[in-house]
């Protein structure tokens, strides 16, 4: 059931990562305590959070780090906090399901309930992105949830590029948008830096949309690469109204009438006059 109040108060959280699955899941659960005793009520953690970014090179050892959903030791800890705190918690994992994998996402409700499950649609294969030789194409489609407070849109990493993506979700009564992420420095392109296109193309999607969005990456040194962090929240104009440098572990949050963005929404006509009936260049392959 979504909550009567307009107001609701977003957190991102931004972490360097270790291989010991203990310490990453303890330091997340204390950024998301954090978060809450701040007035959270939504909390994005960083996208595969469990572990390093175990896809910058393709070691079938890695595979032994997937989890089913059912009975999933991580999802099941982040249940029992955000139920504790009164949170939400999109929680990102790596997949098992029977001899296939995915990187996947389980949106757990401020009650403790697992309210589904994402499976990222759109795959990466690059040097220090090769996340095909580990995650099939998602096959859930785009996913919105009714949250206890409000009704959240969740893209992961790649998704977060493709505008589709982000208008799919809003059509489908998306009230904010949020992005768990892994992304820095190209190994085999030293002096290009993403970070700007990368918040650009998100902003882009707030812009367009007119909706709040929020992205949460990593930091640190993790073999050969860097993950440049800047984890933001921007408003439905398109402003970054919080943002982390690309050293800071911690918290940042940001609060926004629902009510008021949806006012703002149905006035710049954005959806009003958009027109399906020419968009059929959009399907093809």
């Amino acid at each position: 059931m979504i909550s009567t109040s307009n107001t609701v108060t977003i957190a991102v959280l931004q972490a360097a990562l270790n291989a010991d699955l203990a310490t990453n899941v303890a330091k997340i659960s204390e950024l998301v305590s954090k978060a809450a005793h701040q007035g959270a009520q939504i909390i994005l953690p960083p996208e595969l959070f469990e572990s390093p970014y175990f896809c910058r090179e393709e070691r079938d050892y890695f595979f032994d780090w997937a989890h089913p959903v059912q009975d999933h030791p991580t999802i099941a800890h982040f249940q029992k906090l955000a139920k504790e705190l009164r949170v939400v918690i999109p929680v990102s994992f790596f997949e098992r399901s029977g001899q296939v994998y995915y990187n996947s996402l389980a949106m757990v409700d401020a009650d403790g309930t697992l309210l589904g499950t994402y499976r990222k649609s759109h795959i990466p294969d690059g040097p220090g992105y090769e996340e095909k030789f580990y995650f099939r194409n998602g096959d859930t489609g785009f996913k919105v949830w009714d949250t206890v407070f409000g009704r959240i849109g969740v893209g992961i990493c790649w998704d977060q590029w493709f505008p589709e993506c982000a208008r799919s979700m809003v059509l489908m009564g998306a009230e904010i948008l949020l992005y768990p992420t892994a992304i820095g420095s190209e190994p085999e392109e030293p002096n290009l830096n993403t970070k700007d296109p990368w918040q650009r193309a998100m902003i882009g999607h707030a812009v367009s949309n007119v909706i709040p969005v929020a992205a949460a990456n990593r930091i640190g040194l993790e073999g050969d690469q860097t993950f440049y962090g800047h984890s933001f929240i921007a408003n439905q104009r398109g402003d970054k109204v919080a943002e982390l440098s690309d050293s800071e572990e911690g918290v940042i949050l940001a609060s926004f009438d629902l009510a008021q963005v949806r006012l703002n929404r149905a006035s710049f006509g954005f959806f009003r006059d958009r027109r399906p009936d020419l968009y059929q260049a959009l399907l093809s392959s």
